[in-house]
């Protein structure tokens, strides 16, 4: 094995080795997730290789270098404020969802009106209209970290794959029996997951455009699903109250995560796939040992419906949202509730963590986001000009960009 080069990941904070191997080139990731500012650089380097063997003591001062690089980032003091950069009308029908590459270059949308758009954000200008679906455009995705590819899930009961540069047509994903109300792809760009209200998810190859296999057990309809970071596991939410978890090579059944009392809502894997997070119309999330599927704890407080979760970047915290009007910060290790957002005038669909890790965006039916001090639960900013309920927001990854997409028919850039 010889080292080709290193590379930085700032969120979650990491460094991505390159080497080869026999003659395949390859990567892998040195996980950073607990690095603080005051972290001892050259402690933390003599640790890490003493488990590395591709970290030699010749590139020891590099990779120390690397890590206060990391560190100063995260030291960085910000206080941002986000000013209103562009209003797009988007469509002529409710929008369904926004959605960013990564960069946040492009962002795309999906609507009633049976198309999903692709815009430059920089100037708010649209590039291209991909049309060819028989109904409501409901769920979209890049296939970031490339985002060279965009799916897009439909009422018209198929998925198709497109170019994001061309906005060619690469496959059309046909064998559900109803909508499809939920996709993602796995971070390998290799498959897209699908979620569908007849119960089942099913896996499609990328490249050849065929299914690979359905995953059925769901006694309702699916509406969330997530593949984990390694790619080697996906779960997907139901209105039965349950969650599973799949083995993606086999599409074998692994675990099913039994005790919510309410249709899940919500559901994802922490970084390092050790964790899951469920929320649910039962008014609690509810955490979970991604291994063995046992539940370890059940995070309370709202007084209604969960509607969205999520782990930060470095699955250190989950924030959670809910119909009570009221979001939520607990800590992933304690359980304990550390912070409550509250100010919203109506329920919070939508909850978001910058990739930092120190923001957190909601996304209310009052017209309004509002950006929040992820540590204090202060409301640092309010987002306002919609003139009706905004169900969607996202954080490019830089987290100097938000977009929010409102049933007013409109898509706010914000700066």
């Amino acid at each position: 094995m010889s080292l080709r080069r290193l590379l930085l990941r700032y969120y979650p904070p990491g460094i991505i080795l390159e080497y080869v191997q026999g003659d395949e080139p390859k990567t892998r990731s040195i996980d950073l997730l607990d690095l603080r500012p005051d972290t001892d650089a050259i402690a933390l380097v003599e640790e890490i290789q003493r488990g590395e063997p591709l970290i030699t003591a010749s590139c020891k001062d590099h990779v120390i270098h690397l890590v206060r690089r990391l560190q100063e980032k995260l030291g960085e003091k910000e206080d941002h404020k986000f000013y209103l950069f562009k209003v797009l009308r988007a469509h002529i029908l409710p929008l369904t969802n926004v959605a960013f590459n990564k960069s946040g270059s492009r962002f795309i949308t999906g609507s009633y009106d049976r198309t999903c758009k692709v815009w430059d954000t920089a100037s708010g200008e649209e590039l291209r209209t991909l049309e060819g679906h028989g109904n409501v455009v409901y769920a979209i995705a890049f296939n970031n970290p490339y985002g060279d590819k965009i799916a897009t899930g439909s009422f018209d009961k198929t998925c198709k794959l497109w170019s994001t540069e061309t906005g060619k047509c690469y496959h059309t994903f046909r064998g559900h029996s109803a909508e499809i109300v939920c996709l993602s792809f796995n971070l390998q760009s290799t498959l897209v997951a699908t979620g569908s209200m007849d119960t089942t998810a099913k896996l499609w190859d990328i490249e050849k455009g065929e299914e690979i296999v359905t995953l059925s057990g769901h006694s309702a309809e699916i509406i969330a699903l997530s593949f984990n970071t390694t790619g080697d596991r996906i779960i997907t939410g139901s209105f039965d109250h349950t969650v599973a978890v799949w083995d993606v090579g086999t599409g074998r059944m692994l675990h099913t995560l039994v005790g919510h009392r309410g249709e899940i809502s919500s559901a994802q894997f922490n970084w390092d796939c050790s964790l899951i997070v469920t929320g649910s119309m039962d008014k609690t999330c509810m955490l979970w040992n991604a291994m063995t599927g046992t539940h370890i704890a059940t995070l309370t407080g709202h007084s209604d419906e969960i509607l969205d979760v999520c782990f930060d970047y470095a699955g250190q915290r989950i924030a959670a949202a809910s119909a009570d009007g009221s979001a939520r910060v607990y800590n992933a290790e304690t359980k304990k509730c550390v912070a409550k957002l509250e100010g919203h005038g109506g329920e919070i669909s939508k909850v978001c963590f910058n990739p930092k890790g120190n923001r957190i965006l909601t996304a209310s039916s009052d017209k309004t986001a509002r950006l929040w001090d992820a540590a204090t639960g202060h409301c640092l900013q309010v987002l306002e000009g919609h003139t009706d309920e905004i169900f969607s927001c996202a954080f490019n990854y830089k987290g100097d960009i938000i977009i929010t997409g409102s049933k007013d028919n409109t898509c706010r850039i914000w700066h």
